[in-house]
């Protein structure tokens, strides 16, 4: 029994490092025994604002798991609302557990009254194996919630604005390597094709780029292929491919060890969080390898523009995606600060966003 106390004990201390090492305010862990609820809500920095950010559902082999994956997404949406210039802090939450069995309008009302307990610290929005129609049901127990469809008055599905930004994330890096951003003819494959990498493959082929797609679902790459004329790859072939752009759209750690050692492509650009296993080297051999990697949080934070326009006020169409054609101008930007300085693009966009954090919280955020 001693060494079982020990052992927990020692999962807790690692815990608070974890909060301290990566600058987190709160960790708040959210349980039901009724609804079968087990959920964690990360609430990285409020210094901007409310922390806002989406809940995803997922199957975690462990909590250790879950609580990582919590950690680091809601830091990444810290310095996703600080690049974007939202008056917004960093935050996510993660419920545990097998969607297409667990999820309820018993267990999503639940977790609804835990967000409300917080008071405004934690805004939510949808995610990975989420809804607008889900978020209807934990707006009915909190205010503290956007995302919802269009037809209630919400600012709907965060995809194709997601994508959107991807798409011009994408064309500034182009510009950048290939001297156009005009991307047809250009070799792009789509790693995951579900909301955002299907709507992100719609923008591409009007463009006339020449698509690959991967999923781990055979129907959603059917699909694509027919609708778009892309040729599907298998999961094991995507990182020798010989192409122009890789695009993770799936969950996050595809760009690590193993992987950059057979990428063949000139840019890195896609909608996945946190696609360096581990930022800063992996950042740093993609920098050698003479690979341009896109940070993710900048490309990526359509989303959270379509979701924190909505939840602050004066959302519309045209003003979303006027703000999300700002990500062209500051992905260029942060392409030259990491050419001058000779820093990887990560560092260089994670700088850009603690400065803002710092200046204005005259606070010390950890890089």
């Amino acid at each position: 029994m001693v060494g079982a106390n020990e052992a927990t004990i020692s999962q807790e201390k690692a815990t608070f490092e974890l909060l301290t090492q990566m600058g987190h305010e709160q960790l708040v862990f959210c349980n039901d025994e009724n609804t079968g609820l087990k959920a964690i809500i990360g609430i990285h920095n409020t210094v901007l604002g409310p922390s806002l950010g989406g809940t995803r559902m997922w199957n975690y082999t462990s909590e250790h798991e879950a609580i990582r994956d919590v950690l680091r997404l809601s830091r990444g949406m810290t310095f996703k609302a600080s690049i974007s210039g939202l008056n917004l802090g960093g935050g996510k939450a993660v419920i545990i557990g097998d969607a297409s069995t667990m999820k309820t309008e018993a267990l999503l009302r639940r977790f609804g009254k835990f967000v409300e307990s917080l008071n405004g610290k934690y805004v939510t929005a949808e995610d990975v194996n989420m809804s607008p129609r889900d978020m209807e049901y934990i707006r009915m127990e909190t205010r503290h919630v956007s995302g919802l469809s269009e037809s209630i008055g919400g600012g709907g599905d965060p995809s194709p604005v997601t994508a959107y930004g991807v798409y011009v994330g994408m064309k500034a890096c182009a510009k950048k390597v290939y001297g156009s951003d005009n991307l047809k003819g250009k070799k792009i494959l789509i790693q995951g094709v579900g909301n955002v990498g299907k709507s992100l493959c719609e923008l591409l082929a009007k463009d006339g780029a020449i698509l690959y797609v991967s999923d781990i679902f055979p129907e959603r790459v059917k699909e694509v292929c027919n609708t778009y004329k892309a040729t599907s790859l298998e999961n094991g072939d995507i990182f020798n491919a010989d192409i122009d752009i890789y695009s993770p759209c799936a969950l996050g750690a595809t760009i690590n060890d193993d992987s950059i050692d057979l990428l063949r492509c000139d840019i890195v650009a896609g909608a996945a969080n946190n696609q360096l296993e581990d930022e800063v080297k992996h950042g740093d051999m993609l920098l050698k390898k003479g690979i341009l990697y896109a940070p993710d949080f900048l490309i990526n934070a359509g989303g959270l523009i379509n979701v924190g326009i909505d939840y602050l006020g004066g959302w519309s169409k045209q003003r979303v995606y006027a703000k999300v054609e700002q990500i062209y101008d500051t992905t260029l930007s942060i392409l030259n600060k990491s050419q001058k300085e000779n820093i990887n693009t990560q560092k260089a966009a994670i700088a850009l966003a603690t400065k803002r954090i710092n200046d204005i919280g005259k606070v010390k955020l950890p890089l």
